[in-house]
């Protein structure tokens, strides 16, 4: 167990620090640090070294050279069990640096501006910090690096009880190697994505992002010959599954990460109460509705062979009366941003039944998806338009009535959740059937139509693209559809708006497609 004996603090994300380095003195270790570190660490009254004074060179060149100095790098970087690295230390005067609190410039958040120029960017590059990182996490043998506030109190209690030990160091010199590589990968995508003139482009040249395991690795991936483990995405905008802790049940597996994706995402496009149900990553059952546990069972009742097992989403809190109607049935997982005491009790009777807890229903904005092929990576910007109903063209002779707009908006954000080619039938409120995954449009409707059955009188479809042919009208109108809603834009719109015209069905452009592969 090393002694600490002197750490270099510089920070630029300062939440917590004065109290951490308060805590350092007190156990005896003297402080370093530079700039507006010092300055904070001298303003509550913490005794504080400034680097400067330490190497007998002043911070030069508006700041961009302080630590670059051997006094500071020898310090860091000397093995305490070599006798050539302490004669150095000795003949040139170096102290051991035992402990380094370094995080770095935020650059992220500066290019993040929508004024910020290139000079800006550059300036906000920090050089000094990651040498320092980089040289303690490398002697992570001697030397414990710091880079996450949130590690501060482990850190103080490590030197306390004495379980500051070599492990504990190279677990938190591998979080500082993460930490640098996240700033350098976030310098290469900025710049790899500027044009000359210095306006910004879509995607870089170069990407680079980190991922993190959230846990242990899963029980297998998709099939059980297959490894598998989940990864978050710290640079992602907004509520992810990595955000929502499992309460109870099995360990969770590959599949049921994705369902639950899946699940998750369509229900919160929904501000009225919702309940989905899906089944291996498509949507079997939705419904809407305030009395939550009579939507449970209608979104359950719209395929209920295909729900058994499923996974079920909701955007309010799991009610008493909804927890009871899920213990009748086998599912695999149940997601809700909350469950009310009296759930909790009902479906802890259910063991193998996983609950994950979401910390909110908001919906999903703006960010990146991400999809594996061989020899590369596809990146697109993530689906998150919300049709408005202003945007939409009536293109029938029949203008839609108010119940049958209301179906098709419905069946339109069920749709964008459904893999291509994907057709929603829907009536009231709730899914009748769906579509999803063939190759051809025709087949998907006439899947969707033998799911609803006679219930698909009177009903209204959204298609997440054009109708190719008039065969898709003539199948919707045989189930008795009386409204459909559509991107438009095929060579053969004038047929089909012909057909649907010859059928009394209403229709609505949108000009938006939803593909989903």
């Amino acid at each position: 167990m090393n002694t600490i004996q002197r750490a270099l603090i510089s920070v630029s994300d300062k939440t917590g620090i004065a109290q951490f380095a308060r805590a350092l003195t007190k156990l005896g270790v003297e402080i370093l640090s530079t700039g507006g570190t010092a300055k904070l660490l001298r303003e509550a009254k913490i005794p504080v070294r400034e680097v400067a004074d330490y190497t007998g060179f002043p911070e030069m060149m508006d700041g961009r050279v302080k630590t670059l100095n051997p006094k500071v790098h020898g310090g860091i970087l000397a093995r305490r069990d070599n006798a050539e690295d302490l004669a150095s230390m000795a003949a040139h005067g170096i102290d051991r640096i035992d402990l380094v609190c370094v995080n770095l410039y935020p650059f992220r958040q500066a290019v993040a501006k929508p004024d910020c120029t290139i000079d800006d960017a550059i300036e906000n590059i920090d050089i000094g910090g990651p040498c320092m990182v980089r040289a303690a996490a490398k002697n992570h043998r001697f030397v414990t690096i710091v880079v996450d506030p949130a590690d501060y109190h482990s850190v103080l209690e490590g030197i306390e009880n004495g379980s500051l030990d070599e492990t504990r160091r190279r677990a938190l010199a591998v979080k500082a190697f993460a930490h640098t590589a996240a700033y350098d990968g976030a310098i290469a995508n900025h710049f790899s994505a500027l044009n000359a003139d210095g306006s910004k482009r879509t995607f870089p040249d170069i990407f680079t992002r980190q991922f993190i395991k959230t846990s242990d690795e899963l029980r297998y991936g998709e099939n059980p010959h297959q490894a598998g483990a989940f990864y978050a995405d710290p640079e992602d905008e907004g509520l992810s599954l990595a955000d929502c802790p499992v309460l109870q049940g099995k360990a969770i597996s590959y599949n049921n990460i994705a369902d639950s994706d899946a699940a998750f995402a369509l229900v919160r496009d929904f501000h009225d109460g919702a309940v989905v149900i899906v089944k291996h990553a498509n949507p079997c059952g939705v419904a809407l509705g305030e009395d939550q546990a009579a939507t449970y069972e209608r979104a359950r009742a719209a395929d209920s062979i295909s729900a058994f097992g499923g996974i079920a989403a909701f955007n309010r809190q799991l009610s008493e009366a909804t927890a009871k109607l899920i213990a009748e049935t086998f599912m695999e997982l149940v997601i809700a941003p909350g469950f009310s005491e009296a759930a909790r009790a009902i479906l802890a009777t259910r063991k193998n039944l996983r609950l994950m807890l979401a910390p909110s229903a908001e919906p999903v904005r703006g960010g990146l998806e991400f999809k594996r092929v061989n020899g590369g990576l596809l990146v697109q910007q993530r689906d998150a338009h919300i049709l408005e109903r202003s945007i939409c063209k009536v293109v029938t002779e029949r203008a839609p009535t108010e119940a049958e707009w209301q179906d098709m908006l419905f069946a339109w954000t069920v749709a964008k959740h459904v893999k291509s080619n994907a057709i929603v039938f829907a009536k009231d409120g709730v899914t009748l059937g769906v579509g999803a995954g063939q190759m051809n449009r025709i087949n998907s409707t006439r899947i969707a139509a033998h799911h609803g059955g006679a219930a698909t009188k009177g009903s209204a479809v959204a298609s997440d693209a054009f109708f190719p042919f008039r065969d898709g009208i003539d199948a919707l109108a045989d189930a008795g559809a009386t409204a459909v809603i559509q991107p438009g834009g095929s060579i053969r719109d004038e047929e089909v708006i012909a057909a649907a015209n010859e059928k009394e069905i209403a229709m609505i452009f949108t000009s938006i497609r939803h593909f989903r592969h």
